[in-house]
């Protein structure tokens, strides 16, 4: 057995949990999770702080393919899935800090990364007024209305099957495995169109 198909398919199982986070929560409908690219990124330590979860759109404002910058037309790297389609986002994980979160954190912070997805579905992001258009004037107001969204996805009864690996820590979860593996991705760029 090679160390590729060994151990626990993090980025499979995550897939699940945000396709029946967003199929159970009216404001998350409009997500197609086959349309979203899930990855996860490997921190370089063990510490808490610093970043647990990344949307990163595919497209530009308003769902734009190409954009002019100093006169020269771009498009950012597509990523595509097995079939050849493109994804319209890319929503990485940071191992193993996302992991150590606490369980209610963990929905959270998934339910927070998949609100940025805009309604539109066009591979830009959910935009609020005024200069901080990624999270509105208050990020406080912001955290509590992720934390009701995970309350109300808890509330609808998910299958408990479906996310009790998010009840472990990282070591746990690998321990229990023998390995966590998923898809990684490269980090999108902007290229000449």
């Amino acid at each position: 057995m090679t160390s590729r198909s060994k151990g626990f398919d993090f980025t499979s199982a995550m897939r699940l949990v945000c396709a029946d986070i967003s199929r159970r929560l009216p404001e998350l409908s409009h997500i197609d999770m086959n349309r979203v690219a899930v990855g996860l990124c490997q921190t370089r330590n063990q510490a808490m702080y610093g970043v647990f979860a990344t949307l990163t759109p595919l497209r530009f404002a308003g769902g734009e393919v190409e954009r002019t910058v100093r006169g020269r037309v771009h498009r950012i790297q597509p990523l595509v899935d097995s079939m050849g389609q493109e994804y319209l986002y890319l929503l990485n994980f940071y191992l193993p800090r996302f992991l150590n979160l606490p369980l209610e954190e963990k929905l959270s912070t998934i339910v927070h990364e998949l609100w940025h997805i805009g309604p539109q579905f066009d591979g830009d992001l959910r935009r609020h007024e005024g200069r901080c258009y990624a999270h509105g004037s208050s990020q406080r107001k912001y955290d509590a209305l992720m934390d009701r969204m995970t309350r109300k996805w808890l509330a609808s009864d998910p299958p408990g099957h479906l996310y009790e690996f998010l009840e472990c820590q990282f070591q746990e979860l690998h321990a229990e495995h023998g390995g966590i593996r998923g898809q990684r991705w490269p980090a999108p760029k902007m290229v000449p169109a």
